[in-house]
């Protein structure tokens, strides 16, 4: 287990976390949400969680849960805090990244993050009859889905998913250069992964009055990340 050094210490105090609560979850053993904790939670609590789940993975750090105690636990229902819609790539599942057990979280996933009606319907299901309090777009750094649309691949079925994905590389205005906006350049796919969540987030709200309402009520918040392949950290934002 790795211990929290000094530096640890400034970012967990940056990100308003105190190092007694961060250790009381590695040694506390954590027990699944249940109807009562979760009627406690706010957006802002939920993205929290989030945060200290993601401090822990980046340090190898594990909050002490018995995940067959959980299967147990939610075997007659599941009361998760946080719906993330994020990639299918390998790296990046949101239980690890964010250091949650069974019950936690919905987790939705598809290659380049985007936004259909089927997504929707899951993120409205999550968030208005299950009671979830936040929503996180996750991208991050490498994607193979941004890297096929900044490419234009074309094969089989993945020729429409991918077009699902260009209005982010159209939208991202440098480099001009056409030489330049492919996968070759990992800072341009970097920069269309980036938009693209953006414009995730904002076909949430207008595609879907139901957690636009949610959101304007201050009953959910919608936020946006993305994910370093390299480091394990996540960059939050919202607007």
């Amino acid at each position: 287990m790795a211990l929290v050094t000094g530096n640890d210490v400034s970012i967990l105090l940056a990100l308003e976390i105190t190092p007694i609560t961060y250790l009381k979850k590695i040694f506390i053993i954590m027990k699944a949400h249940t109807f009562e904790t979760q009627a406690t939670m706010t957006p802002e609590k939920a993205l929290q969680y989030l945060k200290e789940g993601n401090i822990r993975f980046q340090n190898n750090l594990k909050a002490n849960r018995n995940l067959l105690e959980q299967v147990n636990d939610t075997s007659d229902g599941q009361f998760p805090f946080a719906t993330i819609l994020s990639c299918i790539d390998s790296r990046v599942s949101a239980e690890l990244v964010f250091d949650q057990g069974l019950g936690d979280i919905f987790s939705v996933r598809i290659a380049g993050n985007f936004i259909n009606e089927d997504i929707l319907g899951s993120l409205e299901f999550a968030c208005k009859l299950a009671g979830s309090k936040i929503v996180l777009v996750l991208g991050h750094t490498a994607c193979g889905a941004i890297k096929g649309a900044c490419d234009d691949a074309k094969m089989g079925n993945l020729t429409t998913m991918i077009s699902k994905i260009k209005p982010a590389v159209k939208a991202v205005e440098e480099p001009k250069d056409e030489s330049l906006r492919n996968s070759v350049n990992s800072e341009f796919v970097d920069a269309v992964s980036e938009k693209n969540v953006h414009l995730a987030i904002a076909n949430i709200r207008s595609l879907s009055p139901i957690l636009k309402e949610m959101e304007d009520n201050g009953e959910i918040q919608i936020h946006g990340g993305m994910y370093d392949i390299n480091t394990g950290a996540v960059n939050f934002f919202h607007e």
